[in-house]
C-alpha cells in the first residue's frame, strides 16, 4: 500500500497528465471503469491506486504512470474454508487475444466488448500503442481501437512484446501492411519448447515467410494468394494466424486440420462481422472466402472463458463446496464435466442459453460436495472437442481428493508437469514419471505452505487452489502469471467465501 506522500504524488501526476491529455475526470473515470468520485479521492491523494488500476489508466492515458515490478504482488491465503455463493465467468483472455489481433485488419473503428482487465491484455495494448493503434477504454471492458494508415513498427515496445506469445497473431494482419518487417520473439508461459513451424508452414503457403532470428521473427511477403494448406497441428494461434491473413486475400482458403476451440470461434464470427464469409466454423475444416478489404465499424462481444469456469470447479471440488458458476460456456466443458462425473462429481446443469454474441451457448453448473474415486485410465488433453489442454492443470488438485491413483498426461508441454509436482509443497503426494506424466495419490490432506508462483498460467492457479483447501495459512508470491490471465481474481474468490489477502 503506497504511503500517504506517495499517493500524493501519483494522484498529483495522474490529475496533471489527464489534463495534458484533454480529459475530464469523468471520461477518465469512465474509460479505466470506476466513479468519478473514486477517482477525484486518488487525484488528491486520499485514495490509494492498486496495480491493476494503475495500469488501467496508465492504458487510458497512454503513458507509464509508475513501472510496477514482477515481485510487487503476493497471495496470503487462510486455508481450509468451503465456498459457497454464486460466481460469474468472466470473459476469455484467448478470446481477447485473437480479437485484437485480428481488429488491426479494420480500417474503420472497432469496438469490442468483454475485453478482461489483466497483464496480457495490458502488454499487447502496450504494443499496438508503441506502433500507433488508438486502443482507448470507453468503459470498464469495452475498447475502441482504430488503426493508421501508417504504423511505426520501429518504435514496437519490445519489452511488452516479448512478455506474450500473442505477438506472433500479429503477422498475419501486418503481412497486408508491409512486405518485409521484423517483430520481436513471442514468449508467454514458461513451458518448455514451443514451436512455431504451424505459423510457419501455413502461412507460407499464403506467401508470407518467416525467418527466425536471434532477436526478431523477420516476415516477408512478394505475392500473397489463397490456398488449401493442411496444418501442422492443430495449434489454436496458428490456426487464427491464417485466419486472419487469409481474410485479405481475395479468393477461397482452406484451412484443414484447423483447431475448432472457443478462441478460434470468437475470431471466425468476429472475421464474419467484418464481411468475410466463413465454412465450417467448429469444424476441422474452415473455408475462407478473403476480401480485398475491410473498412467497417463493428462491435463484437468476446465471449466467457471456459478455462475460468474449470478453475471454479476445480476450486469447488477441491474445497469439497457447493457454490452456483453462471456464465459457463458449455459446449466447451462437457468431457470435463464426464470425466469428473465417472470420478463421482455430482453437480446440475441449468438449461442453455446464448452469450452477448449471439453464438457461444452458456449455462450455470451448480456444484455439489463429492466423494471422489480415481479414473481407471489417464486423464489427458486434445484437440477441441476433447479435454482442452489448458483445463488438464485443474485435474491435479481435483486428484488429490480422490481415492486412488490418478495418472495425468500432458503430452502437449514438456515442462508443465514438472510445475505440477510444486503441490508436493501442499503436502500433495505426486509422483513425477517423466515431464510429460505425474501420478496423483489421493485422498490427501493438503496442508499450508509457501510457494513461489510458476511461471506458467495455469500450473500457478492450481497452487492457489491447493491453498484454498489447505487449513493453515499460506503464501504464495510473485503473483504476476495469474495476474496475466485472471482479472481481481482474489476478490473475486472472497466473494464466495475464499479468505486471500492481497500484498502489494
Amino acid at each position: 500500500m503506497a504511503k500517504k506522500n506517495e499517493m500524493q504524488k501519483i494522484g498529483n501526476f495522474i490529475s496533471k497528465l489527464r489534463d495534458l491529455k484533454g480529459f475530464t475526470q469523468e471520461q477518465l473515470a469512465k474509460k479505466v471503469g470506476v466513479e468519478t468520485h473514486v477517482l477525484a479521492l486518488i487525484e488528491s491523494g486520499k485514495q490509494s491506486c492498486s496495480t491493476d488500476l494503475l495500469d488501467a489508466i496508465s492504458v487510458a492515458l497512454n503513458h507509464k504512470i509508475i513501472e510496477v515490478a514482477d515481485t510487487s504482488m503476493d497471495f496470503q491465503v487462510e486455508g481450509g474454508h468451503q465456498l459457497s455463493g454464486t460466481i460469474q465467468t468472466n470473459t476469455s483472455k484467448n478470446g481477447a487475444m485473437g480479437l485484437l489481433a485480428a481488429s488491426m485488419l479494420n480500417r474503420g473503428t472497432t469496438t469490442l466488448h468483454g475485453i478482461p482487465r489483466i497483464e496480457e491484455v495490458y502488454r499487447i495494448l502496450e504494443v499496438m500503442h508503441s506502433i500507433g493503434i488508438e486502443a482507448a477504454w470507453e468503459s470498464l471492458h469495452t475498447l475502441k481501437i482504430i488503426v493508421p494508415e501508417d504504423l511505426k513498427l520501429d518504435a514496437i515496445d519490445s519489452t511488452s512484446a516479448t512478455r506474450t506469445r500473442t505477438i506472433i497473431m500479429f503477422i498475419g494482419a501486418l503481412a497486408h501492411r508491409y512486405k518485409d518487417f521484423k517483430i520481436p520473439h513471442s514468449a508467454g508461459c514458461h513451458l518448455g519448447k514451443r514451436s512455431i513451424s504451424a505459423h510457419i508452414y501455413g502461412l507460407e503457403k499464403l506467401g508470407i515467410k518467416i525467418k527466425v532470428n536471434k532477436d526478431n521473427y523477420r516476415v516477408t511477403s512478394e505475392h500473397l494468394k489463397p490456398s488449401e494448406i493442411v496444418m501442422y497441428e492443430a495449434g489454436d494461434t496458428p490456426t487464427e494466424n491464417l485466419l486472419i491473413a487469409a481474410s485479405l486475400i481475395p479468393g477461397k482458403t482452406i484451412i484443414k486440420f484447423a483447431s475448432a476451440n472457443y478462441m478460434v470461434q470468437d475470431v471466425c464470427h468476429f472475421l464474419e462481422k467484418l464481411g468475410v464469409v466463413i465454412e465450417g466454423i467448429g469444424s476441422q475444416t474452415l473455408t475462407v472466402y478473403g476480401v480485398p478489404q475491410i473498412n467497417q465499424d463493428v462491435e463484437y462481444h468476446n465471449s466467457e472463458d471456459p478455462i475460468e469456469a474449470m478453475m471454479f470447479l476445480s476450486a469447488a471440488i477441491t474445497t469439497r463446496s457447493s457454490i452456483v458458476i453462471t456464465r459457463a460456456p458449455i459446449d466447451f466443458l462437457e468431457l470435463e464435466l464426464l470425466k469428473l462425473e465417472k470420478m463421482g462429481f455430482k453437480y446440475k446443469i441449468s438449461k442453455r442459453y446464448k452469450g452477448l454474441n449471439g453464438h457461444v451457448n452458456l449455462a450455470d453448473i451448480t456444484t455439489f460436495e463429492s466423494k471422489l474415486k480415481a479414473p481407471d485410465d489417464k486423464i489427458t488433453s486434445g484437440a477441441y472437442p476433447d479435454i482442452n489442454m489448458d483445463n488438464l492443470p485443474f485435474f491435479v488438485p481435483i486428484a488429490t481428493q480422490a481415492k486412488g491413483t490418478t495418472l495425468i498426461h500432458d503430452w502437449t508441454f514438456e515442462d508443465r508437469a514438472i510445475y505440477f509436482v510444486e503441490m508436493r509443497r501442499l503436502g500433495a503426494t505426486i509422483n513425477f514419471a517423466d515431464p510429460h506424466r505425474v501420478f496423483v495419490e489421493g485422498v490427501t490432506a493438503l496442508k499450508a505452505g509457501q510457494v513461489v508462483c510458476p511461471p506458467a498460467l495455469r500450473p500457478a492457479m492450481i497452487i492457489l487452489i491447493g491453498m484454498l483447501a489447505a487449513p493453515g495459512t499460506s503464501m504464495l508470491r510473485n503473483v504476476y502469471s495469474i495476474r496475466r490471465g485472471y482479472e481481481d481474481i482474489a476478490n473475486r474468490l472472497n466473494s464466495i467465501g475464499a479468505k486471500i489477502t492481497v500484498l502489494e
